[in-house]
């Protein structure tokens, strides 16, 4: 009997099958920039020798060449995305900071704007867990995004976020300042092995809030899991069965001990416990100014855009690849 081959290792199948499709998306538009570069050339030289300055072929030569320059700019924000867990999709946790409404009122300003954003990508976007605030906002979300390099965009957006406007819930119309913080783990899939032993797990049920159905107010579908090890917490309520909320936040889990594992092994990366700063003064990342001015300045590449409302509508693309051709390398 034949020993059995390669392909009927279905892991390593699989592996292989992977590698060579991410080593695919790396030829397709590196070959397209290639061709078209050369192409350029051609053109170049057959307008130089035509003496008389066809403006045609002038219009063409400069139209080809913005499209190889868009061409190049993504090729080298792609190659900022070469981290191992870069391709992954990705869960986006959202906390106010102190200040109650009005800071649980910027927590949720975040979550749109980050739906927003992963909408315009054609991202998928699934609310796994949410906690309303009492009056308004909410106290904690998470979101997974679901998509090719998911995680690597959106790894961009983790720390401390400031908002700088006149509160809506002051009735003098003062100036106030709100902190929330983001942070992003990568989504693991099952190739990926993470030890959860059930003697470490704290899990309890309660009752999902916010809109949903009749199952709401009649079930405690919703699931609370603690990893008494290391203190971290997570929560889904979306499905309407408790079982399906467990697998879910199960899954949650891992990953958050996944990004844990990883930020303590290697060296150049923080611990996972060390980037939870303290949601005040000092640690933001970003800033929001609504009033006296509009702008948005992110403090690690001091980049600085003045249409606040189209980020707040989730155009974070230039935020994002600024930070990426910055940081991109180092933290990948």
């Amino acid at each position: 009997m034949a020993e059995p081959g390669f392909w009927d290792d279905p892991d390593k199948a699989r592996a292989i099958t992977m590698e060579v499709s991410a080593l695919k998306n790396w030829i397709g538009p590196w070959d397209k920039a290639r061709t078209r570069s050369e192409d350029l050339v051609a053109l170049a030289q057959l307008l130089e020798a035509d003496e008389t300055g066809d403006p045609e072929l002038q219009a063409e030569l400069e139209s080809e060449a913005k499209k190889l320059e868009r061409e190049i700019g993504q090729l080298e924000l792609t190659n900022m995305l070469r981290g191992k867990d870069d391709h992954r999709d990705a869960l986006v946790t959202i906390h106010p900071g102190a200040g109650g409404t009005e800071s649980q009122d910027w927590a949720e300003m975040l979550m749109r704007m980050y739906h927003r954003w992963a909408e315009s990508h054609d991202y998928e976007v699934d609310l796994l867990n949410l906690m309303p605030g009492e009056e308004a906002g909410i106290k904690s979300a998470t979101l997974e995004v679901r998509g090719r390099y998911a995680y690597g965009y959106l790894k961009a957006e983790k720390g401390i976020h400031r908002l700088v406007r006149i509160s809506p819930f002051d009735a003098q119309s003062r100036r106030h300042t709100s902190f929330a913080s983001v942070f992003v783990y990568p989504v693991v899939d099952d190739e990926i092995e993470i030890d959860v032993l059930d003697k470490d797990l704290r899990i309890d049920t309660f009752r999902a809030s916010g809109a949903g159905g009749q199952h709401v107010n009649k079930t405690s579908s919703a699931v609370r899991i603690t990893h008494a090890p290391t203190g971290i917490v997570v929560a889904c309520q979306q499905e309407r069965s408790q079982f399906q909320n467990k697998a879910t936040a199960m899954r949650m889990l891992k990953a958050a001990l996944y990004e844990r594992e990883v930020a303590e092994r290697e060296v150049e990366r923080s611990k996972l416990e060390s980037e939870k700063t303290e949601i005040g003064w000092g640690n933001q990342i970003r800033s929001y100014v609504f009033q006296p001015y509009t702008q948005v300045t992110d403090h690690r590449t001091e980049l600085k855009i003045s249409d606040v409302q189209a980020v707040m509508g989730g155009d974070l693309d230039e935020l994002i690849e600024a930070y990426l051709k910055e940081f991109g390398a180092k933290v990948a």
